[in-house]
C-alpha cells in the first residue's frame, strides 16, 4: 500500500465513534479558536485588498467570509478566510510537525461545506480531525529542517482529504484529488526570510487548491496517484529527509488534532516561548530601565524563524517574526496583543530601545523541529543577572492554555473583528461549537462567522 492509498483509507473510513474524546474535545477547541483568529484577520494589513482580488475572480453566492457579511464561490471564500486565519500568526500550530494545521483545513472545508450544505457537524468533525492527521503527519514524518513553507505544502493535502470525505469520494476519487494537490502544492520559506504578506497568501492558495483539486477528481479527470512516495512526489520534492512508515502505522491510533498547541499571543510560534520567559524575568523584578542586555539561547528554527534584527522600517509581518520586538514589548506592558502590530507601534521609541538590546542565540541542537527549551538570561545595569528556563511553550499540550483562556481569546478576537457588534455573535458561534456533533448544517456556523444570523 503507497502512503497516498493509507492516509486516504484512514481520511475516507474512519468514523465517529473511533475518534476518542479527546481528540472530539480538541477538534471543537481548534475550529472556535481558528474561527477566531479569522474573524480578527478581518482588520489585519491587506486583508481588504485580498477581498478585493478574490471577489474579481467571481461573484455570487457560495461560501461566507469571514466578518465581512458576504459570500464568494468556494475556492474565493476559502482564499480569504486562508489569508485572514494565517495574517496575524494567531492560528494554532502543531509544534513537531511545524505546521498550522487548521489555517488550510478550515478554511477549505467550512468554505466547501458552506457551499454545498447541508453538511452535518458530526460529518464535519471527522472531517476535520482526520484532515489534521495528514496535514500535521506529513510534517512529522519529515527528519530535515523546513524549506519549504510546510503550513501550505502540507496543508493542501490534509484539506483535500478532509473535502473528500465531505463529498463522499471514493478511494479512486480521492487519490485523483491528491494528484492534483501535488500539481498545486507551493509555498517558500522566502516569504518568512523577509517578512512579507506572502506567508498567509500560501495557506489561503493551498485552502483554494485543495477545493480546485476535489473539483476536478470530481469532474472525472484522474490525478497523479503516487501522491507522497514517488519520484517526484511530495517527500521527495519538499523534503530532504522523512521517515513515514512511522506516521502511516500511527494512523487511528495517534489524533494528531490533540498533539496542537494553541498561539496565546500573535506572533510566530518561534517567539513565544521568549514572550513568557519575559513575562517570568519581570516578575522576577526586570524592567526596560534596568536592563542592559536580554540573551534567549534557544534551538536554531528558534534562531532562524525569529532571530532576526530590530529595524526602524518593518512591516508588521516582519514584526510578528522578530523576537526582539515581540520581547521588548511584553516587557514594557507585560503580554502582546492584536493592536500593538499597529504603524504607531512599530514605531514606538521606546520599543526600540529595548528591543536593540535583545538577542537571541543558537543553542546548537541537531534537532530541526525543536521549539524549546529556551533560556532566558537578562544583564542588568548593576551587573546583577536574571534567568529563566522555559521547558513546554504555553498553549502547548504540555503546557495548556485554560478553557476560560481559549474563550478569552476567542471573545478578543471577535471584538477585534466586530467591534461592538461582537458579545451577541460570540457567544452564539461558542454555543453552536461546543453542540457541534447535533448540527445539522456547518453553513450556518459559517454564516454566523460572517456576520449574518440564520
Amino acid at each position: 500500500m503507497t502512503s497516498a492509498e493509507a492516509f486516504t483509507r484512514h481520511a475516507l473510513s474512519t468514523t465517529f465513534d473511533q475518534v476518542p474524546a479527546d481528540a472530539i474535545r480538541a477538534a471543537k477547541t481548534f475550529i472556535l479558536d481558528t474561527i477566531g483568529v479569522g474573524i480578527a484577520g478581518k482588520n489585519a494589513p491587506y486583508a481588504d485588498e485580498i477581498f478585493a482580488a478574490a471577489a474579481a475572480w467571481g461573484a455570487g453566492e457560495g461560501a461566507h467570509i469571514f466578518a465581512r457579511g458576504v459570500a464568494l464561490p468556494a475556492p474565493g471564500a476559502a482564499f480569504v478566510n486562508g489569508f485572514q486565519i494565517h495574517c496575524q500568526e494567531f492560528d494554532c500550530v502543531h509544534e513537531p510537525a511545524v505546521v498550522h494545521p487548521m489555517a488550510t483545513i478550515l478554511a477549505a472545508l467550512l468554505a466547501d461545506a458552506d457551499a454545498r450544505r447541508p453538511v452535518p457537524g458530526k460529518d464535519f468533525l471527522i472531517a476535520i480531525t482526520v484532515a489534521v492527521d495528514v496535514a500535521a503527519g506529513l510534517g512529522v514524518a519529515a527528519r530535515s529542517g523546513i524549506r519549504f513553507f510546510r503550513p501550505a505544502t502540507a496543508g493542501i493535502f490534509g484539506a483535500t482529504l478532509g473535502i473528500a470525505r465531505l463529498r463522499g469520494f471514493s478511494e479512486q476519487e480521492a487519490l485523483d484529488a491528491l494528484g492534483y494537490a501535488l500539481a498545486f502544492a507551493s509555498g517558500t520559506m522566502q516569504a518568512h526570510v523577509e517578512g512579507k504578506p506572502a506567508l498567509p497568501v500560501q495557506i489561503a492558495n493551498a485552502a483554494r487548491g485543495a477545493v480546485a483539486a476535489c473539483d476536478i477528481a470530481g469532474a472525472g479527470l484522474p490525478g497523479p496517484n503516487d501522491v507522497f512516495d514517488g519520484a517526484f512526489g511530495y517527500l521527495a520534492l519538499f523534503e530532504t529527509e522523512a521517515k513515514i512508515a512511522p506516521v502511516l502505522a500511527s494512523l487511528g491510533k495517534t489524533w494528531r488534532i490533540a498533539e496542537v498547541s494553541h498561539k496565546p499571543f500573535p506572533t510566530g510560534r518561534a517567539a513565544q516561548g521568549g514572550i513568557t520567559a519575559v513575562q517570568q524575568l519581570r516578575d522576577k523584578g526586570l524592567t526596560p530601565p534596568n536592563l542592559d542586555r536580554l540573551t534567549l539561547t534557544a534551538p536554531p528554527l528558534i534562531h532562524r524563524l525569529v532571530g532576526r534584527p530590530y529595524t526602524e522600517d518593518m512591516t508588521a509581518n516582519y514584526a510578528r517574526l522578530c523576537f526582539a520586538y515581540c520581547g521588548a514589548v511584553a516587557l514594557l506592558q507585560g503580554t502582546v496583543g492584536l493592536s500593538d502590530f499597529a504603524p504607531d507601534r512599530l514605531s514606538d521609541a521606546d520599543i526600540k530601545s529595548v528591543a536593540q538590546k535583545i538577542d537571541v542565540v543558537d543553542d546548537g541542537s541537531t534537532d530541526p523541529a525543536a521549539f524549546a527549551p529556551q533560556r532566558a538570561v537578562a544583564k542588568l545595569n548593576n551587573g546583577d543577572a536574571l534567568e529563566v528556563e522555559v521547558t513546554a511553550l504555553y498553549g502547548s499540550p504540555a503546557s495548556p492554555m485554560t478553557y476560560d483562556a481559549h474563550l478569552e481569546k476567542f471573545r478578543n478576537c471577535m471584538a477585534f473583528g466586530f467591534h461592538d457588534e461582537a458579545v451577541d455573535q460570540a457567544e452564539a458561534i461558542i454555543e453552536f461549537v461546543e453542540t457541534l456533533e447535533t448540527q445539522s448544517d456547518m453553513g450556518a456556523l459559517s454564516r454566523l462567522a460572517s456576520g449574518r444570523r440564520g
